[in-house]
């Protein structure tokens, strides 16, 4: 096909146009182009592949060539390893070869990798048949039936098999085995790495044999040892063996059963040494012959019996059996003769004894009757008596009150001062006595409460601070708020005596109250002094009745009671004391108090409040007063109209109703003594005015200060008056009845 230019492109086209017309040019000169290029296609084709296969060709030669080079290296290399590894088998074979031991191998599966010329060489027959490749088990099996090993009389070849192969578990493994020639094999076996077990055989002869010839040798040294004990205890022994055949015996045997050495030769049977011993025994307790020859045929163990036997003689032998470990068992004969001798010497003795003691008892018994009875009438005396003595100290300190209030002058009056001082000093050892007497027989009235320490030291200070001001004595009482746990009354008592004394006996310097804390709720009282101080032989003796220290009997140097009562009231208040004393130097008291948890909110303390206080500014008050002292009933109707009351006075209760009934008056106050004759006492007879009139203001007066009349006033609402009486309280109780 041929194309004219000049008919396809012509120059008045547009560029489009034109460029549109050579577009279609190509495009069939495209096509002519491949369809003249299909005709010569398959021979490139083939061409080309030939190409591509030529160069396939050369490039698998060269890699072929590579590999071979590889190959021959690689050859080279595993001839080497192959040499290394011959080499190393040979050096391997070659030491464990070196080794004095027999040396096995066995893999994890148990198989026999490796071993040398000395392992199982004491086996022969076992080293004929050993070859690599065979099992463990086969080699336990072969060994189990060698000839030459040598099995106990209790063993065999299947047991010693089993319990091989049972131990071929362990980690590790170490035993010995005997055999033929009197020959120890021990046997080593280990665990590898990999699992597998390395199995060591050493011949142990010499070591075994040595060990046994000391071991020989010890319990030859020991066999010595037992029989110079034997010889040289005092006991009698004899040994029988697991057959009941003697195996030994000492000397001290032969004696003690009264029979020839000869008699005990070794071997002969117990039943028939029993029968030879038996006829030189008169008793045999604690056991019976065929009781003891059942024992000795028993099988082990055999529970250790004892028993006692008496010889002919009258020798007396204590027999003990016991088993041993290997089913025979030994006897010990002791001689108790001097013993039982000296328990029946000792028994008559006691029996004696106890004789004398029941006597005895009986005896102490009457004495202490007697003496609970002198204490009992002391107590009851010391009681009356001092009832009876206060009666008119009370009366007389009545009198004296009222002369002192009328004295006509200054001398006069200090006349009678000094009549009260003494009044006051009667009524002190008299209450000292008597509280001596209650804390002995263990009767006094105690109530443990709680009990302000600050009222108590104010009142101790206002209380001594003359007496300490008269000698030129500086006294401090060092206030505290605390609570403590005692008898309010028993405690003042304690301290009054403590700086009583402390005043008493130091001439110049400085006397302190104070309170410590202590560990455990507690709390220490100290009275501090300048005093001459207590020598440390006299520090025990001090708290005895009416012993003084360097002072005359004088009334200003008291009786001596004063420490007694303090140790007796801390005895039983359970108050300890503390005593710190050196010559020159002063002294210290402490009292060891127990910290109060509770207490009443107005921490009042009995006993306070007694201060002069104002008289009633009306007169007219109407008092009954019943008392039955004749001396003390006129002292108190004068002290009570020297205050401007009126009084009736009667003699007991019952008088007393019968007045108030005729009179048809009632009274505003009520002073009853407790102790009335023998109709009613003062708290029946309070009871009754209380029922016909009402509650009036009332006061027991009474010198009885048991706790049972404490009890029974509380319960009936009535406040105490306590004689020998203050004059203060009865002008407090006039001024405020309540």
């Amino acid at each position: 096909m041929t194309l004219r230019s000049e008919s396809l492109l012509n120059p008045a086209d547009t560029p489009e146009r034109s460029r549109e017309k050579l577009l279609k040019i190509v495009d069939v000169l495209m096509q002519q182009a491949e369809q003249r290029s299909a005709e010569h296609g398959v021979a490139y084709g083939q061409f080309q592949r030939a190409a591509l296969l030529e160069e396939e060709v050369r490039q698998r030669t060269t890699d072929l060539e590579h590999t071979l080079d590889l190959l021959s290296v690689s050859n080279a290399r595993l001839a080497d390893a192959n040499r290394e590894l011959a080499a190393a088998r040979r050096n391997l074979t070659n030491a464990i070869e070196t080794i004095q031991e027999g040396f096995a191998l066995f893999d994890r599966d148990d198989v026999l990798v490796m071993y040398n010329s000395r392992f199982a060489s004491f086996l022969p027959d076992v080293r004929a048949e050993l070859r690599a490749g065979i099992t463990f088990s086969d080699y336990v099996e072969m060994v189990s039936r060698s000839a030459y090993l040598d099995l106990t009389d209790k063993d065999n070849s299947d047991a010693w098999a089993s319990r091989r192969r049972l131990r071929h578990r362990d980690s590790h493994v170490v035993f010995n085995v005997h055999v033929t020639g009197n020959r120890w094999i021990q046997i080593a076996e280990h665990r590898t790495m990999d699992d597998g077990t390395v199995i060591l055989q050493t011949d142990v002869t010499h070591i075994v044999l040595s060990e046994r010839e000391a071991m020989t040798k010890v319990l030859d040294d020991q066999a010595s040892m037992i029989r110079a004990t034997l010889e040289h205890i005092t006991l009698g022994v004899c040994i029988f063996n697991s057959e009941n055949k003697l195996a030994g015996v000492n000397q001290r045997l032969s004696y003690l059963l009264g029979l020839p050495i000869s008699h005990f030769r070794l071997g002969r049977d117990f039943q028939d040494l029993f029968r030879r011993v038996s006829d030189e025994m008169e008793s045999i307790s604690g056991v019976k012959g065929g009781g003891l020859l059942n024992w000795v045929a028993g099988s082990s163990p055999r529970s250790p019996i004892r028993f006692e036997v008496v010889r002919r003689n009258r020798l007396v032998l204590v027999i003990s059996a016991e088993d041993l470990p290997d089913g025979g068992f030994v006897m010990s004969v002791a001689d108790v003769t001097a013993e039982r001798r000296t328990m029946e010497d000792i028994t008559r003795a006691n029996e004696t004894l106890e004789a004398r003691v029941k006597q005895r008892t009986l005896d102490l018994e009457d004495a202490l009757g007697r003496a609970e009875r002198a204490n009992s009438a002391r107590s009851r005396f010391v009681a009356a008596a001092s009832h009876d003595l206060l009666q008119p100290l009370s009366a007389a300190k009545l009198f004296v009150a009222s002369a002192e209030d009328e004295a006509p002058d200054d001398k006069a009056r200090v006349v009678l001062t000094k009549a009260q001082n003494a009044l006051a000093s009667v009524e002190n050892i008299l209450s000292a006595l008597l509280d001596i007497s209650k804390l002995e027989a263990g009767h006094s009235s105690m109530s443990i409460m709680p009990v302000p320490l600050s009222h108590l030291l104010r009142q101790l200070r206002d209380e001594f601070a003359p007496m300490a001001a008269a000698k030129g004595i500086d006294l401090a009482v060092v206030g505290s708020s605390m609570v403590v746990e005692s008898d309010a009354t028993y405690l003042r008592r304690i301290l009054q005596n403590l700086l009583s004394n402390a005043i008493r006996y130091t001439e110049s310097g400085r006397v302190l109250v104070g309170v410590r804390r202590k560990p455990n709720d507690r709390l220490r009282v100290e009275v501090w002094d300048t005093g001459p101080g207590i020598a440390p032989k006299d520090q025990q003796s001090i708290f005895k009745e009416f012993h003084r220290l360097g002072v005359s009997a004088s009334a200003s140097a008291g009786m001596g009671l004063g420490l007694a009562i303090v140790d007796r009231a801390c005895a039983q208040l359970g108050h300890p004391i503390h005593l710190d004393s050196e010559v020159g130097h002063g002294t210290r008291f402490g009292i060891d108090l127990p910290v109060s948890r509770i207490w009443g909110s107005n921490g009042s303390v009995p006993g306070a409040g007694l201060d002069r206080v104002p008289l009633p500014s009306e007169a007219g008050q109407v008092a009954l007063l019943i008392e039955n002292d004749a001396e003390l009933r006129p002292a108190m109707v004068h002290m009570l109209e020297r205050k401007g009351v009126q009084v009736i006075d009667v003699e007991c209760g019952e008088e007393a109703l019968d007045l108030m009934e005729v009179l048809d008056i009632t009274p505003d106050l009520l002073l009853v003594d407790y102790q009335l004759g023998e109709g009613m006492d003062g708290l029946e007879t309070l009871q009754a005015l209380f029922d016909r009139f009402g509650r009036l203001p009332a006061r027991l007066v009474t010198a009885n200060r048991s706790q049972e009349v404490s009890r029974a006033a509380k319960s009936a609402g009535v406040q105490i008056c306590y004689k020998p009486i203050n004059p203060r309280e009865i002008e407090l109780f006039l001024s405020d009845p309540s």
